[in-house]
């Protein structure tokens, strides 16, 4: 009884295995079936498209039945050539088994179609299906020096608008296989491609989810520039410091990169973004790392004074002129009380009206062809200011407070944060002229609280001060030896 029990369960057990094989067999056969008609584009589909789209062409073979669509300006037409060359002398009979030998994948949907056109290919259909002809055009603009972030000890290469020159251009600098690259898309219709790059165990994997989850997200398609892509996933959009790095030298991108930050680059755009980063990155210069440590330092040190020069200096004139007069030396208190006597205004119009002119002449000479922007600058600067002193508009003294205020801006090595200290310095003026040098240290404090409740990729804004790490202050502050930095 025991025997034939076991034989009826060994030949159920066979029938199992051959119904689940015969299944098997069918399964495939269905996602076979499944996937050559997945790879049909309906070319009417594909039409409908671009429809109204009269810079579209079209090569028409009627004796191999195929249509060949693609965009003139954006394929190499030497290339192109060469292909349609080797389809002319393909017979019809032949055609399929050269289609199934050549480099030319089969796009499974229209969408892909679209992304693969517009991106600079050509689209051959052959019985409805899709080809993906590569061709696109290689040209783009030389490699130069870079123009917002000059440096004299330091590379001379600056990121271009193609992103496989940009990641080229890194590459070359970092030859390790630890470089790490995602592709990521930004937008819901005209998709753009976004690379980050980090080092492996360099960077938190927390982050690097984080970072791409806020990517993916945007469906904006209007992103054209990695300054205006980090707009869209900072933490903080209402505050006027900038919370992303952002910088079209290679060198600065690779030190990011050596120093655990995230680096990101879009296509069609000369500027990488860094991430996480803190305030005192933005005072960093690659000429710190080309020379001595005790300059580098004494040129950090430099630039915080700057700041400081910035933001409060056309303020405490305010304040000093407005309420507190017995801060003025005597020495220098006749001069100023003769320079102020003809001016009708208060102090803190007379700054404000200085300032936005500083600012229009700044504006002004940036939007203008180079050597007109510099003429408009200069002699502009020099004629209006000296007309505005004779006409009692102004003072003397003010004049030099306020050229002071502009030269210290043009020290810090970052224009974003240089633009928002300058911003942040209309709102110190109008503080002093209300409450002097208590409305001054108000406004420092209400700007410390502000920096020290910024988080980039939740690390803190103002690290290694708060929170505070002793041991990396002079790194941040300073720039140290090298060799003790190894050591550390």
């Amino acid at each position: 009884m025991r025997n034939h029990r076991n034989r009826y369960f060994k030949e159920l057990e066979k029938q199992i295995e051959k119904n689940e094989t015969t299944s098997s067999h069918e399964k495939t056969a269905r996602n076979a079936i499944q996937n050559k008609q997945d790879k049909k584009s309906n070319i009417s589909e594909f039409q409908s498209f671009f429809q109204n789209c009269s810079d579209l062409s079209c090569t028409e073979f009627p004796h191999l039945d195929i249509k060949i669509y693609y965009f003139p300006y954006l394929i190499d037409k030497t290339i192109y050539d060469q292909h349609l060359s080797e389809i002319r002398n393909v017979t019809k009979e032949e055609f399929e088994a050269y289609l199934n030998q050549s480099e030319f994948p089969v796009l499974q949907d229209v969408i892909n179609v679209e992304e693969a056109v517009l991106s600079g290919s050509c689209i051959l259909f052959f019985q409805d299906i899709a080809y993906d002809i590569p061709v696109k055009n290689g040209e783009t603009r030389s490699i130069s020096p870079s123009e917002t972030e000059t440096v004299i000890l330091g590379a001379h290469d600056a990121f271009v608008e193609s992103i496989d020159v940009n990641l080229s251009l890194i590459r070359r600098r970092v030859l390790s296989s630890k470089l790490k690259a995602i592709k990521l898309y930004v937008g819901s219709q005209a998709k753009k491609v976004v690379y980050l790059l980090y080092l492996e165990d360099l960077v938190s994997e927390t982050d690097i989810d984080h970072l791409k989850k806020r990517i993916s997200s945007i469906k904006n398609d209007g992103i054209v520039d990695t300054n205006m892509l980090v707009q869209y996933i900072d933490e903080h959009p209402n505050s006027p410091f900038p919370q992303f790095y952002t910088t079209e030298r290679p060198d600065v991108t690779v030190y990011k990169l050596f120093d655990g930050k995230i680096v990101g680059l879009l296509d069609d755009s000369p500027f990488a973004f860094c991430t996480p980063v803190s305030f005192f990155d933005f005072m960093e210069s690659m000429d710190d790392f080309g020379q001595r440590w005790v300059v580098s330092s004494f040129i950090r040190i430099l630039r915080y004074i700057a700041i400081m020069i910035t933001l409060v200096f056309t303020a405490l004139y305010v304040s000093v002129t407005t309420y507190h007069y017995e801060m003025i030396p005597q020495a220098l208190l006749p001069t100023l009380l003769e320079s102020r006597s003809r001016v009708p205004f208060p102090p803190v119009i007379e700054a404000l009206f200085l300032e936005l002119l500083l600012e229009l002449l700044r504006e002004a000479g940036a939007r203008l062809p180079t050597k007109v922007g510099q003429t408009i600058g200069i002699v502009g600067g020099i004629v209006i200011g000296q007309a505005a002193v004779e006409a009692g508009i102004t003072s003397n003294i003010l004049i030099i407070v306020v050229a002071a205020s502009a030269i210290a801006s043009f020290v810090i090595p970052s224009y974003l944060m240089s633009a928002s200290i300058r911003i942040v310095r209309f709102s110190f003026i109008i503080i002093a002229g209300f409450w002097g040098n208590i409305g001054i240290v108000f406004g420092m404090g209400i700007v410390i609280i502000h920096l020290s409740g910024l988080t980039n990729l939740n690390s803190p804004y103002l690290l290694p001060i708060s929170p505070m790490y002793p041991k990396f202050l002079k790194y941040t502050l300073l720039r140290g030896p090298f060799k003790k930095k190894l050591k550390g």
